[in-house]
């Protein structure tokens, strides 16, 4: 392989562009609406950040050996952001939802004002979307590998 190439971050970012874009035919064949700014959100059908981070640990496992530290460190570091991406982010995602319906529904929250802005309610993911993403991420290291 190029050594001019670095493996484990083009990998990665190979994963989360392709996570990204395939947002929006998942999306299209689920619902029957295209909806183009699903390309550059968060949230979602697969995870971006699970198919990055497993992309990135996969590709320094392959690289640099799956006992090295590098992997330990990328591996947890791994497991810290796909538990966050289904918990603690998709909880904050059910907030923002329940504050959104609430200034709605309740005129005290309104201020007076017709339109009041709304929070993102889009910013977690489903558990099958965390896997989804991993296997992604891991499809495309492979993938790479044998390519570069």
């Amino acid at each position: 392989m190029n050594s001019i190439v670095n493996f484990p971050l083009f990998a990665a970012l190979i994963s989360v562009f392709t996570a990204q874009i395939v947002k929006v035919p998942i999306h299209f064949f689920s619902t029957g609406h295209i909806n183009v700014k699903l390309a550059f959100s968060t949230g979602g059908m697969p995870s971006s950040h699970s198919a990055a981070v497993v992309s990135l640990a996969a590709a320094v496992g392959m690289k640099d050996g799956f006992s090295s530290s590098l992997f330990a460190v990328a591996a947890m570091f791994s497991i810290i952001t796909m538990y966050d991406a289904a918990g603690v982010r998709r909880q904050a995602g059910t907030h923002a939802s329940i504050l959104n319906r609430m200034t709605r529904v309740i005129p005290i929250f309104q201020n007076g004002q017709e339109a009041v802005s709304t929070l993102k309610e889009m910013l977690g993911h489903r558990p099958s979307e965390v896997c989804a993403g991993a296997v992604l991420g891991l499809v495309v290291s492979i993938l790479l590998r044998f390519i570069l």
